[in-house]
Formats: structure tokens, sequence, C-alpha cells
């Protein structure tokens, strides 16, 4: 018998470059990990190093945190390929399609800089009607694309956040929670 009080928690994808961090972007993907698991979110994200492992690592850092807060989708066949502050690791072994299962499995994405990956997964995104938001002080696509319409497809935009509790306080906004 199903709880009537119990519904399922939204899921934020965050994504954004593998490669190593500068400390101040290292520190934003931090405080947007901790501050999405304390707004109610589960994370997911493509589950290996640079945004994806600082956003993870936050998640574990909130004061809610709880076991299968953080799902990682990984591109490859090795579950211990996974950052390690990925509490479910899912091998997918399809390469750079995983980006459209971390999408789909998202309520809410936010973007923190990055390259063609991260635009991918915008794009994809997009076309899933998902809400994207981006963290404009990040670089990269999240800052080219913050405030503005991927295509003519969508009548809104990638909303601009300036901090990690302005993404996710958007993200609140966007999922109707």
């Amino acid at each position: 018998m199903t709880d009537p009080e119990r519904k399922r928690r939204k899921v934020m994808a965050v994504i954004g470059s593998g490669s190593s961090l500068d400390a101040d972007r290292e520190q934003l993907c931090v405080d947007l990990g901790r501050a999405a698991v304390e707004a109610g979110f589960r994370l997911a994200t493509g589950g290996l190093g640079g945004v994806m492992a600082a956003a993870s690592r936050g998640a574990h850092g909130a004061e809610c945190y709880q076991e299968g807060d953080v799902v990682g989708i990984l591109p490859g066949y090795d579950a211990g390929s996974a950052n390690d502050d990925v509490d479910l690791a899912i091998p997918t072994g399809i390469g750079v399609a995983r980006n459209v299962v971390l999408i789909s499995t998202a309520d809410v994405v936010v973007a923190v800089g990055g390259g063609s990956g991260t635009l991918s997964e915008m794009a994809v995104a997009w076309q899933l009607g998902k809400p994207i938001v981006g963290l404009a002080v990040a670089g990269g696509w999240a800052a080219k694309l913050a405030g503005e319409p991927i295509d003519d497809r969508r009548r809104d935009t990638v909303v601009s956040a300036e901090t990690a509790e302005q993404a996710v306080a958007q993200a609140v906004t966007l999922t109707g929670d």
C-alpha cells in the first residue's frame, strides 16, 4: 500500500566540466550540491570528476544528507570509475549518449561552466522541456546561455543565477516545490 503523504523527491542534474576546477568554481559546486540536498533534491551527475565530483561532495556535506542522495550516470561499464561521493553508480556503457539518460532523469538541470558535453546536455534538456539554470559566474556554456533561449521551440530561457543558493532557489521555483 502506498503512503499518500509520501511523494517522490525531485532530481536536480548538475552538469559541467569533468576537468579539474579552480578554487572558486570548486567551492561554487560544493555549495551547489549541499544547497540542492538541503532544498530536498536528490543530485544526479555524470558521476566523474570536476563539477560532478565537487557537487557530489557538497551533497554529502548537507545536514539532511541521506544515503542514496547522490546518483552518478556513468558513460562506461565500470561502476568503480564513479567519484568517491556517488552513492548509486549507474554504469551505462553508452559513452556520451549517457547525457540523454542523465537529463531524462532530472526534473531540473543546473549548468556550471562547461564545454561541448555540457552544451549537448543543455540542448537535450531544452528539447525535453526540462527547466535549465545556468550559473553565469562560472563561464563556459552555462554563462553564454544564461538568460537566453537556446532556440525558438520554447518561449522561456535558460534561467540565469549568480550563486549556488540562487540557482537552487530558481530550481525550487521552476519545479513547483
